[in-house]
């Protein structure tokens, strides 16, 4: 429509056969695009494609330490004509260029909440999600993921979900899921963000991994919301995730 505000950004997402965005990081860059209202357009890559592409957009890879050269997201500022590969370094330029409404990037609490996510719930998410993920992808995004992530586990992916581990990785992780929730609602009396009132960075996080989980298998999304705090910020966020593709 004629009317319609010109695409500020393209969005570089990963491409799964639901046609909607799943990956975590990039979920945290789109919430982010969403709640500051900046118009974009996504890109969906097979993971196959994302090396090549992005290579050939002219991007530099990751440093030698990184298993993944190029990854999402990735976006593209049309008018400056600028690339930025890395959901930090996005986010940091978002904040620079459309400061309104503001996003608080980093916080004590928002540092500590998501250290001791990635710390202790990570082992739990990648049990149940990492086997299942390969049932969202196109065939030759599956030949891709089964070769590099058994590669990485030293295993087939199904070995995760072999009888009694899924179960065993989630009850070590329960202590933790109840702690990091419980941070989480440090400030519910100002809103339902970790901060209060208005969502940050670490909002998106959360409800980055959420939806992911959601995404690739619900009962997941139900075990994790179940802990206070979890849900309160996914559905703080709710209004910001209605363009998902």
């Amino acid at each position: 429509m004629a009317n319609e505000p010109e695409n500020e950004i393209v969005l570089y997402d990963l491409a799964c056969t639901k046609n909607t965005c799943f990956s975590p990081v990039v979920w945290g860059i789109r919430l982010m695009l969403n709640y500051k209202q900046i118009p974009y357009k996504t890109i969906f890559l097979e993971f196959p494609d994302i090396e090549p592409t992005l290579k050939n957009l002219g991007l530099a890879s990751h440093d030698s330490t990184s298993k993944l050269k190029y990854t999402v997201p990735t976006i593209h500022h049309v008018r400056t004509n600028t690339y930025i590969m890395d959901s930090s370094r996005i986010a940091q330029f978002l904040e620079a260029t459309y400061p309104d409404p503001p996003v608080a990037l980093s916080s004590e609490l928002g540092r500590e909440i998501q250290a001791k996510a990635r710390a202790a719930i990570s082992p739990a998410f990648r049990t149940s999600l990492m086997p299942r993920e390969i049932n969202i992808l196109s065939p030759r995004s599956q030949e891709y993921f089964r070769r590099t992530r058994e590669a990485w586990l030293g295993h087939p992916l199904e070995d995760l979900l072999l009888p009694g581990k899924e179960e065993q990785a989630w009850e070590a992780v329960a202590d933790a899921m109840r702690a990091v929730g419980e941070l989480m609602l440090t400030h519910k009396a100002e809103g339902p963000f970790v901060l209060g009132a208005s969502p940050s960075y670490t909002d998106f996080f959360i409800t980055g991994s959420l939806q992911t989980a959601r995404e690739v298998d619900e009962a997941v999304f139900q075990r994790c919301i179940k802990y206070p705090g979890f849900e309160e910020v996914y559905e703080g966020c709710l209004p910001y995730m209605k363009k998902r593709d």
